[in-house]
């Protein structure tokens, strides 16, 4: 029987929830609102089940976005997962946000760019292929500013996230007809589309233990910032 996953996504302001069969997408819960995610979270999933008929006990995993992304997101996502998966003793899978977003343009024409906004004048960025029927990353993740990133691009590119959204006049004016762009719609994450990879990391044996089950920040938090200034301002004498 095809593996049930009920899949979170809250590493964007615009939170989904999607709920899959195999390769079958049964329903999914998207809502790009000023609510937290804490408020929103359990009854999207709720609903989804409620409206397939069908129990948390039923599923056969979950599926996370574990990052990069909202601080605050991340971790609310995180911990309910984690909560669903030990009251449930069901595995659970974790995926990234920019990957989840490059999936949403499959086969592109051009090089593809993933930015999604960091604030701070910075984006989260990555770079795919498609290979396999799935996009693979070509680097690492990391957090950069939008001009750093465009110094670097010598080639069209197709850009998508919200970065790409919120930078794109810098973008059009560094780059020209080289920069490209999707349809708004396809600007942010979505449930549905980590579902695709989650299910993939769940055939392919990658479940995360929960005592391992963290966010992926990519940039430190403030707090870890003022404690790494601190260090630097009181350095412990060998």
């Amino acid at each position: 029987m095809a593996e049930c996953l009920l899949t979170v996504d809250t590493s964007t302001p615009a939170g989904s929830v999607a709920l899959s069969r195999g390769e079958e997408l049964i329903g999914e819960v998207l809502l790009n609102l000023r609510s937290t995610h804490s408020d929103r979270l359990l009854p999207a999933v709720q609903l989804l089940l409620q409206d397939a008929g069908m129990q948390l006990a039923e599923l056969d995993a979950f599926g996370i976005v574990l990052g990069p992304g909202s601080f605050t997101g991340l971790r609310v996502g995180v911990a309910t997962v984690k909560g669903l998966a030990l009251a449930t003793a069901k595995p659970v899978v974790g995926v990234s946000s920019l990957q989840t977003l490059a999936l949403q343009v499959p086969y592109p024409a051009y090089p593809l760019s993933v930015w999604l906004d960091a604030r701070k004048q910075e984006v989260y960025a990555g770079r795919y292929h498609w290979e396999g029927g799935l996009p693979v990353a070509l680097d690492k993740e990391r957090v950069a500013s939008p001009e750093q990133l465009l110094e670097e691009i010598s080639e069209d590119m197709l850009i998508i996230g919200s970065g790409a959204a919120v930078y794109r006049s810098l973008i059009v004016r560094r780059l020209g007809s080289r920069a490209h762009f999707v349809p708004w719609p396809l600007q942010q994450p979505r449930a549905s589309s980590a579902a695709a990879l989650a299910l993939a990391a769940l055939r392919n044996q990658e479940t995360i233990p929960l005592e391992m089950l963290e966010p992926r920040y990519v940039r430190l938090s403030e707090a870890e910032i003022m404690l790494a200034r601190r260090a630097g301002d009181n350095p412990i004498e060998g």
